[in-house]
């Protein structure tokens, strides 16, 4: 039996949270660009949870703007999915089944862009999600007249455009817009492309201010680990217990927070953020991004090659392991944590670091390496450079935990096999595969030079970096040690060393 608006009444209560039928009934109140994991496990959850206590009474019309994935299963489930909540809270075990309601339908902005459009008429459709990845907050050189525009703010002006000729530009219409996305200033990067998108479109004065004292874009920071799919074996034992079929079942840590920049109309306009305390409407949030962007994303970037190069495949393995465990835990205390370039009181930083440290250690998340490792150097330049340069105007020298990570990170960004315009690095005698913007100069320079050569290449690149980090005294030359370490004793070794 699959999970379907018609079977929810065979379902067995007691082990599931089954949604009323009422909630299927709930008129369409948002568009979210993106149909991924994150999006379902903590956007949808919020606003799923809010519904069934009366509290939001919207539903949500999904964008999906790329071919592979889910549209049909979401079609021959109705929109619903299971979310299973997995993880510990104040030493106790969670286990939470529930099914999701939220979502009303999803359009392939492809062949249904005019279905996408009409939704701007829509009065009650005023929030926007979206979560398109980093690279999806870009200005390209869209036409609104495209069908579809190309990008994701493309596709957003052209949506907006269409709201403001529909509703003759009214106050009212407005929408507040909220991205996902895990870049700073999310939502004023994203506003600042969507105004020069008018402005190259020629769409207008009278626009032009509508989008401006109108509309509101926040700056937001999400924070729930949602590995997505479950293993077969784990997602076959869910499926037999709760007696159905499900294509888009997902599971998620039980930590969950979202961070939203905003005020008094933004909140009211969020009514569903009352009903977690998760849920923060504040007017500046940098505290939450600095310690989430540096403790959760940082810790797991600038450990990420050595932990794989170690031999373990996802992150609760390594954190299983005496040794790497001790590592991780020790980056992220001793060094990460009080260097991160925001005024962070270091009690709020220890604090949030041994959350993060627990949510490692959830044996229900399986979160896998190679997955972290996506776009891996612009993540090291995000997340972690800045950590390296504060370290060094604090403590004027080199950090030798950060040094180890990343010269783990140069080793696994060696390039043994290349074939049709793809990358791939070597571990154990199998391949993987690097996607990574980079990975073409890496192939390079790895070619061209020996390991201390090398590095320094690597250090050099201001372009990559935004800095010439060769310049940091003793951190060349560190970083040198460490690779010439883990090339001549492996990095398990090498990481060892000093762990105690």
């Amino acid at each position: 039996m699959i999970l379907s608006k018609t079977n929810l009444q065979y379902i067995r209560p007691g082990k599931i949270e089954i949604p009323n039928e009422d909630i299927l009934n709930l008129p369409e109140r948002v568009l979210q660009f993106g149909t991924g994991s994150l999006l379902r496990g903590l956007p949808d959850y919020f606003i799923d949870q809010a519904n069934k206590q009366g509290i939001f009474n919207g539903r949500i019309v999904m964008v999906k703007s790329t071919e592979s994935g889910d549209a049909a299963a979401f079609a021959n489930q109705d929109g619903l999915y299971t979310l299973c909540v997995r993880g510990m809270e104040a030493g106790q075990l969670i286990e939470e089944n529930i099914i999701n309601a939220s979502v009303s339908r999803v359009l392939q902005a492809s062949t249904q862009w005019k279905d996408i459009l009409q939704c701007a008429h829509n009065p009650n459709m005023n929030l926007i999600i979206s979560n398109t990845t980093e690279v999806g907050i870009q200005l390209v050189d869209d036409h609104i007249g495209d069908q579809p525009p190309s990008s994701f703010p493309g596709k957003l002006i052209a949506f907006l455009y269409e709201r403001y000729k529909a509703f003759n530009g009214s106050e009212e219409s407005g929408t507040v817009v909220v991205p996902t996305e895990l870049i700073s200033n999310n939502g004023k990067q994203l506003k600042a492309i969507i105004m020069e998108l008018c402005r190259r479109n020629a769409l207008g004065d009278h626009f032009q201010k509508w989008l401006e004292t109108c509309n509101q874009f926040c700056d937001s920071l999400v924070d729930r680990i949602v590995p997505g799919r479950p293993a077969h074996e784990v997602k076959h034992a869910i499926e037999n217990e709760l007696g159905y079929t499900d294509e888009l079942m997902i599971i998620a840590e039980s930590y969950r927070l979202w961070a939203i920049e905003g005020d008094k109309k933004v909140a009211d306009r969020l009514s569903f953020a009352a009903v977690d305390k998760a849920v923060i409407v504040a007017p500046d949030i940098n505290l939450f991004r600095e310690l989430k962007l540096r403790l959760l994303n940082g810790v797991h970037t600038i450990c990420c090659a050595a932990a794989y190069l170690s031999g373990f495949d996802n992150v609760v393995q390594a954190m299983n392991d005496k040794i790497m465990c001790q590592f991780i835990e020790d980056i992220m205390l001793r060094e990460i944590a009080k260097a991160i370039p925001y005024p962070v009181p270091e009690n709020d930083a220890l604090d949030f670091g041994g959350k993060v440290l627990d949510r490692f250690r959830n044996p229900h998340l399986h979160h896998q390496w190679l997955s972290i490792s996506l776009q891996y150097s612009s993540k090291m330049k995000l997340r972690d450079i800045p950590i390296l340069l504060k370290y060094y105007d604090l403590y004027h020298g080199a950090p030798p935990l950060f040094a180890k990570g990343f010269a783990a990170y140069i080793l696994f960004m060696r390039v043994e096999k290349e074939e049709n315009g793809k990358y791939f690095g070597l571990r154990n005698g199998k391949y993987y595969a690097l996607h990574d913007d980079k990975a073409a100069w890496f192939s390079k320079i790895w070619r061209q030079s020996a390991p201390s050569g090398l590095v320094d290449q690597v250090l050099r690149e201001t372009e990559l970096w935004g800095h010439d980090l060769s310049l940091l005294q003793g951190f060349p030359q560190l970083v040198k040690k460490e690779l010439e370490l883990m090339m001549e004793k492996g990095v398990a070794e090498t990481i060892s060393t000093g762990i105690v």
